[in-house]
């Protein structure tokens, strides 16, 4: 089905039928990993002497699942994840498409540290306008990202004045390939996180930020539409799907 959006740059058209995920799903015992967790687990109910596995002998699956959203999959974000107070991430949203730029940086070393600098960022957007949201994928882009194990590997993270500067930018909603845009181990400084959510000021309690996704090579750097999908927790953080489509010539 294609429909016609209006985007700052005009209206463009898009194919609702061929959307492209970039989200990381959630697997029993395996899958991406951080913050020192235990595997996620998917595994059949046990009630006395019910098994929930049609294989077992019920007549339905029916599946209990334990995991974490900040460590298990691709996950959304509200303020809520670093302040205390009524803040739920189904909150934080009231619309749920978004046009969408895609841009790739390189990491440098700062210190022992790879980091997301403000130059770098500065440099991969050039002059193009940033829409609402902005989606950064980190090199090198290895399918492995899909299963790495992150705890006590200091993965790369956004410096505090890069996130100032997509706060700037008018950016609401934030999507990246790690497992935080803060360092691994800060002190608790949470620096990016209190920039981009204005922690200090005027708190934007309708931005997000959604932490591993993963964006294949074969999809360019460029505008898409795109949108997000939360499971409906009530908490600061949800699992969540991420569809990029592609603007196509009217």
């Amino acid at each position: 089905m294609k429909v016609l959006i209006t985007t700052d740059r005009g209206e463009k058209q898009v194919d609702l039928s061929k959307p492209i995920g970039i989200h990381i799903p959630i697997e029993n015992g395996k899958g991406v990993c951080a913050w020192y967790a235990a595997p996620a687990t998917i595994i059949p109910a046990h009630q006395g002497n019910f098994v929930g596995s049609i294989e077992k002998g019920a007549a339905v699956n029916f599946n209990d699942i334990s995991f974490n959203p900040h460590a298990h999959g691709t996950h959304t974000e509200c303020v809520g994840h670093i302040l205390a107070g009524n803040y739920k991430v189904l909150d934080s949203l009231n619309q749920y498409f978004f046009e969408s730029l895609l841009v790739t940086v390189a990491p440098v070393f700062t210190r022992e540290d790879l980091v997301i600098t403000k130059e770098i960022l500065v440099a991969a957007i050039g002059d193009k306008d940033v829409p609402q949201a902005l989606i950064i994928r980190t090199l090198p882009n290895e399918v492995s990202k899909l299963l790495k194990q992150y705890s006590h590997s200091n993965p790369a993270y956004l410096s505090e004045q890069a996130a100032i500067y997509i706060k700037e930018l008018g950016v609401s909603h934030l999507f990246i390939d790690l497992p935080s845009i803060d360092k691994e181990f800060d002190g608790g400084a949470i620096l990016a996180h209190k920039a981009f959510w204005n922690v200090g000021g005027t708190i934007r309690i309708h931005a997000t930020i959604t932490e591993f996704v993963f964006v294949p090579d074969t999809i360019l750097d460029n505008y898409y539409f795109l949108q997000l999908g939360l499971a409906p927790f009530v908490n600061d953080a949800s699992p969540s799907t991420v569809l990029l489509y592609p603007f196509e010539n009217k």
